[in-house]
């Protein structure tokens, strides 16, 4: 598919859809691509990447890990294929500031990779990556020979790391904004110098992606040592075997066409991801489950048909990414949606508990918010023009809606672009005749 024209309209006007019965194709794993481009480049071996997400953010760390000089790049677009290959040279830290936009895990990532480069690497973000908070992962480095530094002393991006000093030994880390500085430390002490044990001085939100970290992991050969979430070990003297990688589709790229089929009360399957993944995210269709929708799940497919829905409590800390998704669904369903522990949704693209709050008001829904969760009372969602905060899920959450409410229009469309740029196309699919 070439880039769709509609990523650059200021406005985009949902068309609604009488009724829904499709499979649909879900592009990569955002989170699988993100954890392949950064073993593809520590590896020391070409490293190719297949049904891997091409959006802004894997795009963007493409080239940061690049930039460091130990590896050059191939993305093709065509084939959904990144190939990944050692230059020769040393991993040295980039002359230039690395640039990585609204790429939050990436961002993560190159933090801890920065430590093994040589030299001072500087990483930053947009507007809103330089708010978001990365103090606990900056905290966390120096006991292992790294010196990295907000350059503002404020905990946010630009961050500073003086690398090539990667030893490795004991750490502690809070685990509570954010699992992906857990995945950051393992994914880079694999090339420490010693044993780098990480202990996790609270409670892990997000532990699928920890799970996640640690199965591509094991894919490319490097076994980690654990007690539960909160200590961990990565040995010294282990290497990734590199090679092919397959990426599984987008549990969370889905999440909107399965909340499509439970808000229309029709079909979607999606195919190529099932039972055996460790996506966390893909939990939604037990909760869509409960809240009346007919599921099937199988080892390679997953499929949602509607029924009559009803609102529940529901405890959403292992998958805050479909929190939004969950959201539309309740503001259709019988009664109210009692969503909790999702405080880290305060620190996404946006203030995604507030975005979803005021945007579901608009359309004539009732929310009450809460530091830390959201009461949803199912109506009849009205015509609105959304705001999406440059948010990429709150721009597909709110275009899901759209389809059985007339008159929504969304802001700034090709937000999108961030995870999912070829989602207006796929929304458009299911319009297509079978």
């Amino acid at each position: 598919m070439g880039t769709d024209p509609r990523l650059k309209d200021e406005q985009l006007t949902v068309e609604t859809l009488d009724a829904i019965d499709h499979d649909v194709k879900v592009l990569g794993s955002k989170s699988y691509t993100n954890r392949q481009i950064a073993i593809a480049a520590l590896s020391g071996k070409e490293g190719v990447i297949d049904g891997a997400l091409l959006s802004d953010d894997t795009v963007y760390f493409t080239r940061a890990v690049e930039s460091f000089g130990h590896v050059s790049a191939a993305i093709d677009h065509d084939a959904n294929r990144i190939t990944i290959t050692p230059t020769g040279a040393p991993m040295r830290a980039p002359e230039q500031d690395v640039f990585v936009g609204g790429a939050g895990t990436p961002l993560r990532f190159l933090i801890s990779m920065a430590g093994l480069a040589e030299g001072t690497t500087t990483i930053t973000g947009n507007a809103r990556m330089q708010e978001r908070p990365f103090g606990d992962l900056l905290a966390a480095l120096p006991p292992l020979g790294v010196e990295a530094v907000a350059v503002r002393g404020n905990g946010s991006p630009p961050i500073r790391v003086t690398g090539g000093t990667f030893r490795g030994g004991r750490t502690r880390i809070s685990g509570a904004v954010s699992s992906q500085y857990t995945s950051s430390l393992l994914i880079s002490s694999v090339l420490a110098e010693q044993d780098t044990e990480i202990e996790i001085i609270d409670e892990l939100v997000s532990k699928p992606y920890v799970e996640m970290t640690l199965a591509t992991l094991a894919e490319h050969g490097v076994t980690v040592e654990r007690d539960g979430y909160r200590w961990f070990k990565v040995a010294a003297g282990q290497s990734f075997k590199g090679g092919h990688a397959i990426v599984e589709p987008d549990a969370s790229g889905l999440s909107y066409f399965i909340a499509a089929a439970a808000i229309l009360g029709g079909r979607v399957t999606v195919p190529g991801i099932g039972s055996t993944s460790h996506q966390g995210d893909v939990g939604l269709v037990e909760v869509l489950r409960r809240m009346g929708a007919h599921t099937e799940v199988t080892e390679n497919s997953i499929t949602l048909k509607g029924g009559r829905l009803h609102g529940i409590e529901v405890d959403m800390d292992a998958m805050p990414d479909v929190v939004p998704s969950l959201a539309a669904v309740a503001a259709f369903a019988e009664g109210r949606t009692h969503i909790t522990n999702i405080a880290s949704l305060r620190v996404k693209e946006c203030d995604r508990i507030a975005a979803v709050t005021t945007e579901l008001r608009k359309m004539g829904i009732t929310v009450e918010e809460f530091d830390d969760a959201m009461t949803i009372h199912g109506g009849t969602p009205r015509a609105a023009v959304i705001d999406t905060y440059d948010d990429h899920r709150i721009a597909m959450t709110f275009a899901v809606m759209g389809l059985r409410t007339p008159g929504v229009v969304i802001n700034e469309p090709g937000c999108v672009a961030k995870s999912f740029p070829t989602f207006w196309q796929t929304l458009d699919s299911l319009r297509a005749g079978r």
